[in-house]
């Protein structure tokens, strides 16, 4: 039974301001702002619904998940809809860009509850028990927390709002980036020994300490804190209450929702609240809509299992090039001429028919994939968080999506010690600790590297372990590999062969087609542009700068 159960009436009641008390009535079907919060059941109620906020799809509502969305505005990936946040992929954005917008405004409501209860729950402190009353307050405090770590990647520094504040008061300036994070990791300190320990499948989906350690360390080490980043990661390892899940596909599936690798993750439960990433990610034949696609670049940045990029493997084969590599590009990726649902999955033009599984014998039947206008256009799809369970009912998926997981405090704490020169063979353990789980199994990374060797090695691991799970975006302005990655076309699969020789790989993964001999064959989806000094921020939505004239706008916007 999933825990976390959402309420939705809440965001009438947390607010940012109050409105004028012009009548002293109060309703008497719903809660007000002088009414509640009263006592220990309405703190429990006002704390859940704050956990809302974190099913933001994008587009201002709440009815699916953001992180992995937002691989579309990264070189791994694309949305097919004509969408704000295909355009922010494209490097086209502007002050009215509505992915930016909902983003800002999704993203501060929340942090307007958070603010409403933490100014009206200190005479609670009297009725709920101790340790509970702290447990709820620091949660609410994490959750503002990681509210404004994603603003403050977003935008790259933002108001800094903590009390409920009156329109009078709603005119104030944007904070730096650097007191931002100062805020947050104060505050993820202060809360951390507050918030439960452990969690399991009775109290699966709240915040813990491992969540703001977890955080603690993503924070620090997305603004060079890379002491603050190592020691908040260490501390996490050393608690012993994660470990990484032996089947890297079942971290995406039912079958590993209660992994010990997943540290916080959304809820979902049919009833309350469900997302429709099968819809989003499948293909035609499984009923799906094929509008949120992984690109070509991603599939040839992942390592043969000798642990050597496609360039450099005597085990690549261009003929066969999805053999002999790192198995989680098969686990990320529905790659052609594999099982997806029930049907193997083909996009070549001439491969008409294919094969219905769901039968014994199997049958042939029409493939939508090769006939289909909206078919996948980079004739791949996302295999993260597709399940089988979930089919034919595409628009009701319950899966959870991980926020925090146990692989990415690995990596963060490997990164954090190679930027700050404190290489020893705990990185090492960290880094092959992530490749060699079972089902991965990729070969170990020898000692004796360089600083700029293992930079090499973490930023490639980042790419080939989070593809699909939402991390990119900030990993790639962090890194400054913007106009690397970013600008030129966006590729797609040659639609009837395959590549005729394998692309170079550079220091980060990114894959250059320069020497391709059939690179004017692969499929064009889009051009891109993308400028350092503009695309590494989001712009500050026009609407907000209008009403806070004391906002200043991000440059070249």
């Amino acid at each position: 039974m999933k825990s976390i159960r959402y309420i939705l009436f809440i965001s009438s009641v947390l607010t940012l301001a109050s409105c004028a008390d012009y009548l002293e009535r109060f309703p008497l079907d719903n809660p007000s702002d002088e009414t509640f919060l009263r006592t220990e059941a309405e703190l429990d109620m006002a704390v859940t619904g704050v956990y809302n906020t974190l099913r933001y799809n994008g587009s201002g509502d709440v009815s699916g998940p953001f992180f992995p969305m937002m691989e579309a505005a990264t070189d791994l990936g694309w949305d097919r809809n004509t969408s704000a946040l295909q355009v922010l992929g494209m490097g086209a954005a502007n002050v009215d860009n509505g992915w930016a917008s909902s983003f800002w405004s999704h993203f501060y409501r929340g942090i307007g509850r958070c603010n409403y209860i933490l100014s009206k729950a200190e005479p609670l402190a009297a009725v709920v028990p101790e340790a509970k009353y702290k447990q709820w307050i620091a949660e609410v405090r994490f959750l503002r927390a990681f509210y404004y770590s994603l603003l403050n990647e977003g935008f790259g520094g933002v108001p800094l709002v903590t009390t409920p504040l009156t329109l009078e008061e709603a005119q104030m300036p944007r904070n730096t980036k650097a007191e931002v994070t100062d805020f947050i990791l104060s505050e993820l300190t202060a809360v951390q020994n507050d918030l439960l320990a452990e969690t399991n499948t009775t109290n699966k989906g709240r915040a813990s300490k491992g969540a703001a350690l977890a955080l603690k360390s993503r924070v620090a080490l997305y603004n060079q804190r890379w002491d603050v980043a190592a020691s908040a990661a260490d501390e996490l390892i050393k608690m012993g209450n994660y470990s990484l899940n032996g089947s890297y596909p079942d971290l995406f599936k039912y079958a590993g929702q209660n992994s010990r690798e997943i540290i916080l993750a959304v809820q979902y439960q049919k009833g309350f609240a469900v997302h429709a990433y099968p819809r989003f990610f499948g293909s035609r034949m499984s009923l799906g809509h094929s509008n949120k696609i992984p690109s070509q670049p991603l599939i040839d940045a992942f390592e043969c299992t000798d642990g050597l990029t496609i360039d450099k493997s005597p085990l690549f084969n261009v003929s066969k090039p999805f053999e002999n590599r790192d198995p989680r590009l098969g686990y990320t990726v529905v790659l052609p001429q594999t099982r997806f649902v029930k049907y193997i999955f083909e996009t070549h033009p001439d491969s008409l028919m294919t094969w219905d599984l769901s039968v014994t014998p199997a049958r042939r039947v029409q493939n939508e994939e090769a006939t289909h206008a909206y078919a996948t256009f980079s004739g791949y799809l996302w295999r993260k968080y597709t399940d089988d369970l979930d089919y034919p009912d595409v628009n009701n998926s319950d899966l959870n999506i991980i926020l925090f997981r146990y692989a990415e405090v690995l990596l963060n704490y490997a990164e954090a010690k190679i930027e700050a020169g404190q290489i020893d063979q705990t990185v090492y353990d960290a880094i092959n600790a992530v490749r060699g789980r079972a089902t991965v199994n990729m070969p170990a990374i020898t000692s004796g590297k360089s600083q700029a060797e293992l930079r090499s090695v973490v930023r490639k691991e980042r790419k080939y372990e989070f593809a699909g799970e939402g991390l990119r975006l900030f990993d790639i302005r962090r890194w400054g590999i913007g106009e690397e990655t970013m600008n030129g076309p966006l590729l797609g699969r040659v639609r009837n062969a395959f590549l005729t020789d394998a692309p170079v790989i550079n220091e980060n993964g990114t894959p250059n087609y320069a020497n391709v001999r059939n690179k004017g064959d692969m499929r064009v989806i889009e051009i891109r542009t993308f400028r350092n000094d503009r695309d590494n921020v989001w712009p500050i939505p026009r609407l907000e700068t209008e009403v806070n004239t004391r906002l200043e706008q991000n440059p070249n916007y």
